[in-house]
């Protein structure tokens, strides 16, 4: 089962609602279902448990039971098409089967409470989430310009940020950030699914400050392994043509240090001088050799 279908499956068993809150989740189920017409009312939908909600909803607002098949695809369809049903509807939300408006309207929001149930509604019809582990992606396809509109105002007015583009013949209102994602299935009720999104969230925080970490080391590594190659390459060619006994006293010592260590850190080799020169310091005569080192290189 995909993260969406778990999301949707937990929602689903919301059924012990108030009144108001009822009232508001069937209407949110029904407007952004598959279908929302003078001739058909009804949702599209592969888990069954969202389907089991869909009927519900329908037979305790306004008491119309609507038929239910399975598509070849293997998914539920559940179709009001009686007329007399459909008006039922209608008039139980506001409308008349004459007059549809596919907007929102807000009469039906008796408090509070009611939006976030409506939500609920609306993500179960319409709604889908990617798996976290993978990307951070809720999206709500709406075939409608002006429901579009309507509902990111109302999502804007509860708090959260969607955006909208345009897909095909429908509209996408979504959101690509984990922090309104988390707002969103917290507000809505989805509460384990929200705290699982926030565990994969602190566990991909934690993975990736560690794959910094060794990224940022390993570079260190490198750098350390080139410039200690160039300037034993450096010291060798010294040795070569003058001799390290050439080389005034401290720059022979670190030149020996460097040619007998190879692998030594900048701080390795102070230790070895028993830190009478700083870090830099160290960097400083190893730089002076290769130096010298070009100088002699462009004299022959």
């Amino acid at each position: 089962m995909s993260f969406s279908q778990k999301v949707k499956s937990e929602l689903s068993l919301m059924t012990d609602l108030s009144d108001c809150c009822m009232k508001a989740q069937a209407y949110g189920m029904l407007l952004f279902g598959k279908y929302y017409s003078q001739t058909r009312i009804g949702l599209l939908t592969e888990n069954k448990n969202v389907a089991s909600a869909y009927a519900h909803f329908c037979k305790v607002c306004p008491e119309v039971k609507p038929r239910l098949s399975k598509t070849k695809a293997g998914n539920y369809s559940l179709s009001v098409t009686i007329p007399r049903d459909i008006e039922k509807i209608m008039r139980y939300f506001g409308q008349s089967k004459q007059n549809i408006t596919l907007r929102i309207n807000r009469s039906n929001f008796e408090d509070d409470c009611c939006y976030a149930s409506f939500l609920r509604g609306v993500f179960l019809s319409c709604g889908t989430i990617a798996d976290p582990m993978k990307n951070y992606h809720l999206e709500f396809v709406i075939p409608y310009l002006k429901l579009t509109n309507d509902f990111a105002t109302l999502l804007g007015d509860m708090g959260l940020s969607p955006k909208i583009v345009e897909r095909g013949n429908s509209y996408v209102v979504y959101f690509k950030d984990s922090e309104n994602i988390e707002d969103f299935l917290t507000l809505i009720g989805a509460q384990s699914s929200s705290l699982e999104l926030m565990g994969v969230k602190m566990m991909k925080d934690v993975r990736n400050k560690i794959n910094r970490q060794i990224n940022f080391e390993t570079a260190n590594i490198s750098r350390t392994v080139n410039a200690s190659m160039t300037q034993v390459a450096a010291i060798e060619k010294i040795q070569k043509i003058k001799g390290l006994e050439w080389l005034p006293e401290q720059l022979c010592e670190i030149a020996k240090i460097r040619l007998e260590n190879p692998d030594m850190s900048l701080d390795e080799i102070r230790n070895v001088l028993d830190g009478e020169i700083s870090r830099s310091g160290v960097n400083h005569r190893l730089n002076r050799l290769i130096k010298i080192a070009d100088e002699l290189d462009r004299e022959t």
